[in-house]
């Protein structure tokens, strides 16, 4: 029974992403965006936590349901603007991902885990919470630190030591040392600056 809606969920879940009209390229193949960021969402905890429980894998593969829903130009472009979007796109993430939990069969014990995670709730006292930043942080720092730091050539080193640093405070001391283990794929040409970042 837990592992067919489990399954469920999986494919829920995986359908609202793939409407995504937004396309990223990888290995030369289209993906619906959030798609793709969901699949690197759990192959990273795959590498990183496989001994994870069904519940935290489905937070981790929602974290992004269909974030293109709440696009950041719907609310003011000033900082408060940026929060009030933030607050507003957790509780939409929460509330997409548990309504595809409860239609493939959770019970509101597990609908409430991956609700406070995938909320970001309790972050550094929650377990699922910061295992889901953990990931999170690992997924940008390998494959969208480099796109975003293309996108952002005014920024100064002062500016992406500020950006690394606030990446990297969010995480673990676990996650810390497997991003520095060899086993993440750390993007070339911001690598002295990651070093720099980490390490002062």
């Amino acid at each position: 029974m837990s592992h067919n809606i489990y399954s469920k969920a999986i494919s829920l879940i995986d359908a609202a992403n793939s409407e995504d009209p937004n396309i990223e390229i990888a290995d030369g193949q289209e993906w619906p965006k959030e798609l793709l960021y969901s699949q690197r969402m759990s192959d990273m905890l795959e590498r990183y936590k496989p001994e994870s429980d069904d519940i935290v894998k489905l937070a981790i593969r929602a974290q992004h349901i269909q974030r293109w829903k709440s696009p950041r130009n719907a609310y003011p472009m000033d900082r408060a603007g940026y929060h009030q979007w933030r607050t507003d796109l957790y509780k939409f993430h929460a509330v997409t991902a548990t309504g595809l939990m409860a239609q493939a069969g959770y019970d509101e014990f597990a609908l409430e885990r991956a609700r406070t995670a995938i909320s970001k709730r309790k972050l550094k006292v929650n377990a699922d919470t910061q295992l889901l930043e953990d990931i999170a942080g690992l997924v940008f720092i390998e494959y969208y630190m480099l796109a975003f730091a293309e996108k952002h050539p005014e920024y100064d080193e002062d500016k992406w030591i500020d950006i690394i640093r606030k990446t990297w405070n969010k995480m673990t001391v676990d996650a810390h040392a497997f991003a520095l283990s060899g086993k993440l794929e750390l993007p070339g040409s911001l690598l002295p600056l990651i070093q720099k970042s980490v390490t002062d």
